[in-house]
């Protein structure tokens, strides 16, 4: 569900028109015939002192926005667009949609666990400075190279914001992308300790999370022996033979309530230009009014669309336990 009001309330150049849809994840709003350039950052690879008390290592982070920006901005030029309205539009506003993945790991790697208030905290914290970096960019690029050409009448241009790109920051699902970097995908929590991912032409992957792994090993876990636990359940929080440190801090997609997965989602919305994309995910038991609740929640808390899932609600889903678990 999108929610046009809220996203026409920040359409950065509503004298080009009234938006009325996104692309097909719903995190990038756009006019017809526009397109976006997306790209993503795996944050999980800026942890500091990794083995001491892990921070995030924002020197770098800010480095890499910055190239991401201008790397974003030069595909538009070096694109070729099916169609001559598509090439005009995108460059009248240039939108690039530059976000995160990885988020999951990111956390686990500074010890927090994802249905946690300190969750919340850090991602707050990671996406002021992350939009913040990302608008400095886009301003250094309209110094050097020029503002977009619809910037006249924008808002953009009513908040004095002389900015190369009428978008810069936007979380997408990184389906793919985030399976090439090996990372956890977008915003989301663990889908499962172990995943059955199905792919093209009934291609089944299956992984068990890498840092559950490694922390197995150094607490002298048997891997072999867990496995069919971890192939049966979405959750490992009440198996009390894995330790509780471990169950603290691999918290799944199910573990998390749908009021949290929401303001997760809205704490990324405050700080992007255009949408979020994030899954709720609710037990098969849910109900209408359960449903409802998570839509309304959204609406109430600025978000500019939002996707749930009702485990089951489908004969096959992409992601899984195992073969035989949807979960």
């Amino acid at each position: 569900m999108v929610f046009l009001d809220t996203i026409n309330r920040t359409n950065p150049t509503p004298r080009l028109g009234t938006i009325e849809s996104t692309n097909p994840c719903g995190e990038q709003p756009l006019l017809a015939y526009e397109s976006c350039t997306l790209g993503s950052i795996n944050v999980a690879n800026f942890v500091a002192r990794p083995e001491a008390r892990p921070t995030i290592d924002f020197v770098r982070l800010a480095e890499t926005i910055c190239l991401a920006v201008r790397f974003l901005d030069n595909v538009i030029d070096r694109n070729r667009f099916p169609l001559p309205e598509i090439d005009r539009m995108t460059k009248q506003t240039r939108k690039i949609g530059l976000g995160i993945m990885g988020f999951a790991d990111l956390l686990i790697a500074l010890n927090i666990p994802y249905n946690s208030e300190a969750a919340l905290h850090t991602a707050t914290t990671l996406m002021e400075f992350f939009r913040s970096r990302a608008h400095l960019a886009s301003i250094a690029l309209a110094a050097e190279r020029g503002i977009f050409p619809a910037y006249r009448g924008s808002r953009l241009q009513t908040l004095h914001q002389r900015r190369r790109n009428a978008t810069v920051t936007t979380i997408a699902p990184t389906g793919s992308i985030s399976l090439i970097a090996d990372c956890s995908p977008g915003i989301e929590p663990l889908y499962g300790v172990q995943e059955v991912r199905r792919v093209m032409d009934g291609v089944v992957l299956t992984s068990l999370h890498p840092a559950f792994v490694r922390h197995a090993r150094a607490l002298g876990l048997d891997l072999a022996s867990l496995q069919p636990d971890l192939a049966a359940h979405p959750s490992i929080q009440h198996l009390a033979h894995i330790p509780k440190e471990l169950r603290r801090l691999f918290v799944t997609a199910h573990d998390v309530s749908p009021e949290h997965h929401v303001r997760m989602q809205a704490v990324f919305q405050r700080y992007s230009d255009s949408g979020v994309s994030k899954t709720i995910n609710l037990p098969a038991t849910a109900t209408k009014v359960e449903v409802a609740a998570a839509f309304l929640l959204a609406y109430q808390l600025g978000c500019k669309g939002l996707t749930v899932l009702r485990t089951d609600s489908r004969e096959r889903q992409v992601f899984s336990c195992s073969l035989s678990h949807p979960c």
